[in-house]
């Protein structure tokens, strides 16, 4: 019998497939994680990106990510309307910029160092500012009379 009528090649690609998927979402999730308290490193799309790989790795995992308490929201959000509002994008490159710059200052000796901290924060922030911006309907529409 040829390997495409036995399955066989096809299931341990699959498995394989699953396999870098899950180890891939595993490294996104961690840089994520290690994003919140390393300034210049965005959270946000790593997280994204670990959501998109156990999506096709593990559904499990990928339930647990969307019913975490603090990763959830952000995730039923994103795969709600894959784009975030103008407001959540000022938020995180203001707070990027923030980080880095104080980053910078104590690297004020090291200036290899501060150039590769400016060059990851401006790295962050692009990746952040071509994310699709929509319109944030959690606020109501003020209009002038």
């Amino acid at each position: 019998m040829s390997p495409e009528h036995t399955g066989k090649p096809q299931q341990s690609r699959s498995r394989v497939a699953r396999l870098l998927y899950g180890l891939a979402g595993g490294l996104a999730l961690l840089l994520g994680v290690i994003g919140i308290f390393l300034p210049g490193l965005p959270t946000t799309p790593f997280v994204l990106l670990a959501a998109a790989c156990f999506a096709k790795a593990s559904p499990r995992v990928h339930r647990w990510m969307l019913q975490h308490r603090l990763l959830g929201p952000m995730l039923r959000n994103w795969e709600r309307h894959r784009s975030l509002t103008r407001g959540t994008k000022y938020l995180a490159v203001g707070t990027m910029a923030l980080t880095i710059s104080f980053s910078i200052w104590a690297f004020s000796d090291r200036p290899w160092v501060q150039g590769a901290l400016l060059l990851l924060g401006g790295i962050g922030a692009l990746v952040v500012l071509r994310i699709p911006t929509r319109v944030d309907t959690s606020t109501p529409n003020r209009q002038l009379k």
